[in-house]
Parts: C-alpha cells; structure tokens; sequence
C-alpha cells in the first residue's frame, strides 16, 4: 500500500464561478443546493450571504449592497437554488441583460482635434457675439487657451502667435480675426498667474482657524 500524498491541482477542480469569493463559498453553496429540508436550505443560505458580507465590510456602504450579494449567490448557484431573497429574484439573466450597453460616441466632427471640443464651442459663441471690446477680449482668450493646448498636445513643436490666428480664421470661416498686436504668451502667462492667485487665496483662508475667518468677516461689515 502506497503513503504517497494525494494532490489535486485547481485544474481537476470546478471552475471558480467567482473567484473573490474563494472555493469555500462556492463548495458551500454547493452543499446548500443539497439540503433538502425548506427552511434549514434558506437559513444556510442566509448565514452564506452573512459571511460573504463579512469578507468585503466595506461592501456594507454600498446601497443596496446585500441585494446584489444574494445576486452573487445564485450566480454561483447556477441559479440552481430553491431559497427566497428579500429583493432579488432568482432568475437566469436573458443575453440582453447580460450584455454590455455600448457607449453613445459624438457624431460631431472635430477638424482641429489638438484643441478640443471646447475650443470649437467657444468659437461658436464668439460667433454669436457682437463686434466690440468684449468679443475681441473673447477672442483673445480664445487664442492664448489655443497656444497652451497646442503646447500641451505637441511639447517639441513650436507654434507662433500668427499659426494660432490662421487656425481661429480657417475654423471660424474667416469672420474672426485676432489682434496683430495681441501676445498670446503674455496673456496666457497672465491667466495662470491669475489662476494660481486664486487658488493661493483658497488654500490660505482654508489653513486659517476658523475663529480668525470669522472675525475677518465681522470685520469686513464696518
């Protein structure tokens, strides 16, 4: 008679229908699909779902969390098991089900894709403007929002004041023109000092207690 050891590798074993979950839940399932009598069939089923609950606790701040573990369990059922969920049906899901949604893709045609979608929006609304200080200051911001995008999509490829004023004249059909006199690094470099200024000023009255925010307040009424 041989003492060698018996070893059984996962390939003889039944496919983990789950694998989070471990061969142990799915053995015991197993077991509860055998059990013949109703009621001790759903409280085993139940004390399943107890522990498959305790492995992943962060689970529980999930909304409806529970429900979708008793979806687990007669999932790895086969949906095989005569046991009764709270708000879950134990039913096979159809292909359509299963199946995933696919993503609706914009149909919209974006000629200059190095600028971005946002671009050709705020030339549409430039567009619409009327012809004065406010729409060449738009206009302005446009460009220079351009020149960083550009800088940022092609780091090794220069791009100069007079490519960003032909590229905002092809899109917009020749009816916008920027400013020969405008420089786009300056206005841009103004824009991100402006913007990191702001964000300075959050972080400091962030920092500060709140007692000194308040009486900063009180203060600003008198």
């Amino acid at each position: 008679m041989s003492n060698s050891p018996v070893f059984e590798y996962n390939s003889s074993r039944p496919i983990l229908i789950i694998p989070e979950y471990g061969r142990h839940i799915q053995n015991m399932i197993d077991y509860a699909r055998t059990i013949e009598n109703q009621e001790e069939r759903q409280k085993t089923a139940e004390l399943i779902v107890d522990l498959m609950e305790q492995m992943v606790p962060s689970g529980k701040q999930v909304e409806n969390y529970r429900d979708k573990l008793w979806k687990h369990l007669f999932r790895i059922a086969d949906y095989d098991i005569d046991v009764v969920a709270p708000n879950v049906e134990n039913k096979r899901p159809t292909e359509d089900e299963l199946r995933p949604k696919s993503l609706p893709y914009s149909q919209s045609k974006i000629e200059f894709r190095h600028y971005g979608k946002n671009v050709s929006n705020m030339i549409a609304k430039a567009l619409t403007m009327e012809d004065g200080p406010i729409k060449e200051g738009y206009i302005n911001i446009i460009a220079a929002y351009m020149k960083l995008a550009y800088k940022n999509w092609n780091r090794d490829h220069y791009v100069s004041d007079e490519n960003i004023a032909s590229d905002i004249k092809m899109m917009s059909g020749g009816k916008l023109k920027l400013d020969d006199e405008v420089n786009l690094d300056i206005l841009g470099g103004v824009a991100k000092s402006q913007y990191s200024n702001q964000n300075n000023t959050r972080k400091r009255r962030r920092n500060q207690p709140s007692g000194k925010r308040g009486r900063r307040r009180k203060n600003s009424r008198h």
